[in-house]
């Protein structure tokens, strides 16, 4: 990224079941919470167990952004930084949040969350900016 460009990525959590659609609307929902057009999307993030699943793969086509893998340990390293975190998802993942911490992770440096996460029945959608990595 060059000079003054901000990364704007969507990080995302979801069920087992949760579609390409579930998925893709949890990202729109929280673009459109911080005014935020698709075209200025760059990344779908989340964890690496989940981005190679067909519904992760074909969110990010639909929305025409890079999908991103994170590892447990690069979201465990900004757990800090997660304003929700999910005591579901420290129980069986051993981190406090997917949708959050792996945005942060991928909006690299810098990063901050715009807001809380925000979830559906099926998956949950944060929202980082930064630098990229």
């Amino acid at each position: 990224m060059a000079g003054d460009e901000i990364m704007i990525v969507a990080g995302v959590g979801c069920r087992g079941t949760a579609s390409a659609e579930d998925i893709e609307q949890v990202v729109r929902m929280a673009l459109d919470m911080f005014k935020l057009p698709a075209e200025r999307l760059n990344a779908l993030a989340t964890e690496s167990a989940k981005a190679t699943e067909p519904a992760f793969v074909e969110a990010a086509r639909r929305l025409a952004v890079t999908l991103r893998a994170c590892t447990l340990d690069e979201l465990g390293s900004v757990a800090g930084l997660v304003l929700t975190p999910s005591r579901l998802v420290l129980e069986t993942k051993g981190v406090p949040s997917i949708a959050e911490a792996s945005a942060l992770v991928i909006a690299g440096r810098h990063a901050r969350l715009l807001g809380s996460r925000v979830a559906t029945a099926q998956a949950t959608c944060a929202i980082a900016i930064g630098e990229g990595r």
